[in-house]
């Protein structure tokens, strides 16, 4: 009987996988060896697309008439760095008493990619049973369920036909537009500039998009210009501040007086309100007693947790996705790079494993005990936590309620990382936050002013998601006028909002006085790392047309596994620069002039729409619903139009004037 073959991604997974086969393997250069099993690993990419000049050596020469450049039949290379695993792996996969192939590599399209390149480099015999190991972590029992349910390779066709797509699609549009623009306009940037060498005008697919919402932010900042407005507050008893609001029936209603309704413009016309009134009593004309409830959020996925980590522990997206890896390699999470938010149904029906397994984790042994003790999870299935509608590769990142044994090797960064990921989990089996909320609206003669207040009635999830203050500093993005600042309901204790809860419709309060508080319209924010992230996750935002935004829906900019990596090339190529401290993003000069470039020139390279519907191509790809030929052909027509835009275009003119436009800016 032949023995079976399992490779893995990175030299760590396949120790896992060893274990878990309980088998007494001899470790031997660049693999482990068993009576029955051998286990072997990448050490991420063995093998890389070639350069055109290996096509021809001709092609190191940037020139118009080699563009755009379309190979019939594309070209690979082993990389140079680890040449020598890829000839061990070789080796393996093509020896005559293996009989099976287990394929091991990361869950997904990328590692999909990683394996089809080894196997097609290698060329293993067409003979040899190839299966597809797909899991959802690294624990002993998902690893044996995972060899046990894999299915034939031939299975996921499609999936490797949409990773060499994506492969192709970026190296054709990096390769053709880079050339392109670089021998039509760099040299007027290299001027402009006063740069000594600029290299390459670097674009592609999802890195000029992304440089194209960086730099339209920075452009609303500019432009924008503050507004002062001014709002009336009274304050009456007991313990009530009302704002004023310019409703039906107010002298003021749509009035140019009126920076939106509660708001003046003039200080001097806020003042004339404040003297009109004076003297008179308040009545309660509406009052309105509602409880509020507010549910614990969804799973992680990887942007969620990018955008969480990056707002409260102020580190990188890739330094987040990094932390969420070394978690799952050491067994304590589920797979990090997932889209879903939700669970399967066939996990929520194990969920009680997961929950018992962190009663080991101190710091929510309780809430965990309290859960199972109390069956919370019973009915999981039937919430919003649960759905495989909305799973694709994998479900959401959770704990595994194992691999405890690491807990006490983790870096602080790394405890607050699992920590995080732990209590999102555990607040799913807890009821929503209930506050009691008070509507009241006061008449001071024909005016009218509005107060509403919230009590905490029953914490609820937030007892165990310890994130109440975290959530309270969310920035708010696109904020123009501090609205979700100036409209949010007053936080009071529940003994204050039970004397306010005797007021009665028609009750006379006393005036106690009035006051002019002083706003500002404010531009909107910069990207942080996480918002950023979360912004490429839903292009669709961005795309007016009602029609294509549903149709672009889920599929976003860049995959789970690529954006952090997108955005850090980004910083190196100095298109962008990165505080690391706030992990605020903003554009650099460069990357504004590159920027002007790619306007004048292919333009639908920072749209939106066209980045998210390449990426939606490649999922139907994926499903099967149209061919790689057809994909091919869509790509390869797009790439050669724009080629012969740029070639017959001259914009030197504009992009100076543009340049110069920018150069104000950084002076």
């Amino acid at each position: 009987m032949g023995k079976r073959l399992f490779i893995a991604e990175k030299p760590s997974v396949a120790q896992e996988f060893a274990k878990a086969l309980h088998e007494d393997f001899t470790r031997k250069d660049g693999y482990q060896e068993s009576a029955n099993s051998v286990v072997t690993w990448c050490v991420g990419h063995l093998v890389t697309m070639s350069y055109p000049e290996v096509y021809d050596p001709e092609l190191a020469r940037w020139k118009f008439e080699s563009l755009p450049f379309l190979p019939e039949q594309y070209k690979y290379e082993i990389i140079p760095a680890v040449k020598k695993q890829f000839e061990i792996v070789k080796g393996l996969l093509c020896r005559g008493d293996v009989e099976c192939i287990y394929i091991c590599t990361d869950s997904g399209r990328e590692g999909e990619y990683i394996y089809r390149l080894v196997d097609m480099m290698a060329q293993v015999p067409a003979d040899k049973v190839r299966k597809r190991v797909w899991i959802d972590s690294q624990t002993e029992e998902e690893i044996k369920r995972g060899i046990d349910s894999a299915k034939t390779w031939d299975a996921y066709d499609n999936l490797s036909e949409a990773a060499f797509l994506r492969a192709k699609e970026d190296y054709l549009m990096g390769i053709n537009f880079s050339r392109a623009l670089t021998i039509k306009y760099g040299y007027n940037v290299k001027k402009f500039l006063n740069m000594e060498k600029l290299g390459a005008i670097s674009v592609g697919r999802v890195m000029t998009c992304v440089l194209g919402m960086v730099v339209r932010r920075e452009r609303e900042i500019r432009e924008f210009t503050e507004t002062p407005f001014y709002r009336v507050v009274l304050k009456a008893e007991p313990s009530i501040e009302a704002e004023f609001r310019a409703v039906e029936g107010s002298k003021y209603f749509n009035t140019p007086a009126m920076y939106k309704e509660n708001g003046f413009k003039e200080r001097k016309t806020a003042e004339e309100l404040i003297e009109s009134l004076k003297g008179q009593q308040a009545t309660v004309v509406s009052f309105e007693k509602k409880t509020e409830k507010k549910n614990p959020p969804l799973l992680y996925n990887l942007a969620e947790a990018q955008n969480d980590c990056s707002r409260i522990l102020k580190i990188s997206p890739d330094e987040t996705l990094k932390v969420i890896q070394d978690l799952y390699e050491k067994k304590l999470v589920t797979y990090p790079r997932t889209d879903a938010r939700v669970l399967s149904t066939a996990v929520s029906k194990e969920i009680a494993k997961n929950i018992a397994g962190l009663k080991n984790y101190g710091p929510l042994s309780a809430f965990a005990a309290e859960v199972l003790n109390e069956k919370k999870y019973a009915g999981l299935a039937k919430t919003r936590y649960v759905d495989d509608k909305k799973i694709t590769d994998h479900y959401a990142i959770i704990p595994t309620g194992q691999g405890f044994g690491e807990l006490g090797k983790l870096s602080l960064l790394e405890q607050k990382v699992y920590d995080l990921i732990a209590r999102r989990f555990l607040s799913i089996f807890y009821p929503p936050t209930v506050y009691n909320k008070d509507s009241i609206v006061l008449k001071v003669g024909e005016e009218s002013f509005f107060a509403s207040f919230k009590a905490m009635k029953d914490e609820g999830y937030l007892k165990v998601a310890n994130t109440k203050k975290k959530e309270a500093a969310k920035p708010q993005d696109n904020n123009d006028d501090k609205k979700a600042e100036d409209e949010a309901d007053t936080e009071i204790t529940a003994e204050v909002l039970e004397v306010i809860n005797k007021i009665k419709q028609g009750d006379v309060l006393k005036v106690l006085g009035m006051e002019i508080k002083e706003g500002k319209t404010s531009p909107p924010k910069r990207y942080s790392s996480g918002s950023l992230i979360l912004a490429m996750e839903n292009a669709g935002q961005f795309i007016e047309d009602e029609e294509l935004r549903a149709q672009i829906k889920g599929s976003g900019i860049g995959t789970s596994a690529t954006r952090a990596e997108i955005l850090n090339k980004l910083v190196k190529i100095r298109y962008l620069n990165l505080n690391k401290k706030t992990q605020i993003f903003s554009p650099t000069e460069l990357g504004e002039i590159i920027h002007e470039v790619v306007t004048g020139s292919i333009s639908s390279l920072l749209r939106a729409d066209l980045t998210a519907s390449w990426e939606k191509g490649l999922t139907q790809v994926a499903e099967g619903q149209i061919t790689g030929k057809e994909y091919m052909e869509k790509l390869e027509g797009y790439v050669t139009k724009m080629i012969e835009r740029v070639r017959t275009s001259n914009i030197s003119s504009a992009l100076n004037n543009a340049f110069l436009s920018v150069e104000r800016n950084y002076k």
